[in-house]
């Protein structure tokens, strides 16, 4: 393939590899073609174990206790798209539909601080999952003075370290790289400040003896401390268990009807066939209810169990008994 070619100084055709070592090296993941059978189709990894070659299909059901679980929304995304940036779209999707919910349960991946803070904004939608913790050295560690040590005044553009100094400048809101992340305000102290400090070995390994703050703007803090205290509570974590029922979802989707293998090429028809396949699993679920003035049909023993029943072979009471 092309991609896997590139000419050197003297024009010889040559192999991408890995290592630049002077050469263009492999195209991101974003833009590097892996199958010849379907360009769009993108290489991901999550962690040391989860890879795959092609899409990622994102879905949201409902979750009422006294109802079947209905998918009301599918995204096809590139593999290489995070998930957090899918967020907004569903919720877009789910509000023209009128199928918001009042709560949208979601895995760590898709608790960006600015996307939580924008559901609530636009469509009044409380996005509650596993909030990132404080990722600083001094945080991960428990030793040394990290963010949350210091008192940030607002009103005032001032940060107070634990030492008690004041710091010399008040920088932002900037924004970052990553659609995903908060805007960064910054506040600086000097080197004066920070240079004597017998705490300094502590705080930070700054070159220059002098220490930066960042933190996102009050808004999105205030809405960050928030959520990070609510979901250490019993009843956060209650409530939030019940987002582990999509994944028997997506065990169906994957096992029961093959969603991880593309029957078409691209993915835009890779999208139609996650929509099918929520609608079949849809189906399924609805036409297997009871009429309301009826008892659930009573599930039939295995063949297993019925070859136990046969020959007198004592069942654990844990199995369900015949026509239960």
């Amino acid at each position: 393939m092309v991609q896997n070619y590139h000419r050197d100084a003297a024009g010889h055709l040559r192999w991408r590899t890995a290592e630049k070592e002077g050469g263009p090296g492999l195209p991101p993941s974003s833009r590097a073609v892996v199958s010849p059978y379907d360009t769009s189709a993108r290489y991901a990894r999550h962690g040391h174990i989860i890879s795959w070659k092609g899409f990622s299909a994102h879905l949201t059901e409902t979750c009422a206790p006294d109802s079947p679980n209905v998918i009301t929304d599918v995204a096809t995304t590139a593999a290489t798209t995070h998930d957090s940036k899918v967020l907004p779209g569903i919720h877009t999707r789910l509000s023209r539909r009128g199928l918001l919910p009042a709560e949208h349960l979601v895995d760590a991946g898709y608790t960006s601080l600015p996307h939580l803070e924008q559901a609530t904004r636009e469509h009044q939608v409380t996005v509650s999952g596993p909030l990132r913790s404080n990722p600083t050295r001094q945080h991960r560690r428990d030793e040394g003075s990290a963010r949350d040590d210091f008192h940030i005044d607002y009103d005032r553009h001032q940060v107070t370290c634990p030492q008690g100094q004041v710091s010399q400048g008040w920088h932002g809101p900037y924004p970052t790289s990553s659609p995903t992340a908060a805007p960064l305000i910054v506040a600086r102290f000097t080197k004066s400040q920070c240079q004597p400090c017998p705490a300094r070995t502590r705080c930070t390994t700054s070159r220059e003896s002098t220490r930066t703050v960042g933190f996102p703007p009050r808004e999105l803090r205030d809405l960050q401390l928030r959520v990070r205290t609510e979901q250490q509570t019993p009843e956060w974590k209650t409530r939030y268990a019940v987002r582990s029922g999509v994944e028997g979802t997506v065990n169906e989707f994957a096992h029961g009807y093959g969603m991880r293998r593309c029957r078409y090429r691209g993915q835009g028809k890779a999208h139609i066939q996650h929509v099918l396949t929520a609608i079949a699993v849809n189906i399924e679920r609805l036409s297997g209810l009871p009429p309301t003035e009826e008892a659930p049909t009573p599930r039939r023993p295995t063949a297993f169990q019925n070859y136990l029943d046969q020959r007198e072979i004592p069942r654990l009471k844990s199995w369900r008994t015949l026509g239960s």
